[in-house]
């Protein structure tokens, strides 16, 4: 069954933070172990987190939905003043759907929902590997790193990536 692109809504959240737990077990388990992947998951990816997002100003939060699952999810918001940087916080295809074309899709989808913007920045962490060649195949550039990937207290390393929109 096809995916189609939608905006995510309150009625997704449970949906969202199961894809984004599953995810993040298959990915970071062997880098940070399962006792601190739950642990960020469940602050990261919790109801009230992910709400939060659904309301803010300047971002676009959206869902890649076949009408039985979530095959991914997207959440990115233009920063501070005129808006010409987007920073996309999360992109995640769930483990049996990756390869499948829905991470280009909600990635282009966002980039299209942000037309003043000139940058589209994230943090991956180095370590993923599948990550960043994904980011470098489409266009992508590693231009920095930082000590604290998500938020500014996370201790978690990670590479800055931008891509310049035209």
């Amino acid at each position: 069954m096809p995916f189609f692109i939608r905006t995510a809504a309150p009625r997704d959240l449970q949906a969202i933070s199961d894809l984004l737990r599953e995810t993040w077990h298959a990915t970071y388990d062997g880098i940070y172990g399962a006792a601190r992947v739950s642990e960020l998951t469940a602050s990261w990816h919790s109801l009230d987190a992910l709400k939060s997002r659904l309301g803010r100003l300047n971002s676009e939060f959206l869902v890649a939905d076949d009408g039985e699952r979530l095959g991914g999810m997207v959440f990115a918001a233009a920063t501070e003043g005129n808006g010409r940087t987007v920073v996309l916080h999360q992109l995640y295809v769930r483990p049996g759907c990756q390869r499948a074309g829905i991470g280009r899709s909600l990635l282009a989808e966002i980039e299209g929902c942000f037309p003043q913007a000139e940058l589209l920045r994230l943090e991956v962490e180095e370590a993923n590997e599948p990550a960043i060649r994904f980011y470098r195949s489409v266009g992508f550039a590693c231009t920095g790193s930082t000590a604290n990937c998500c938020d500014d207290t996370s201790g978690i390393p990670a590479a800055v990536y931008e891509k310049r929109l035209t």
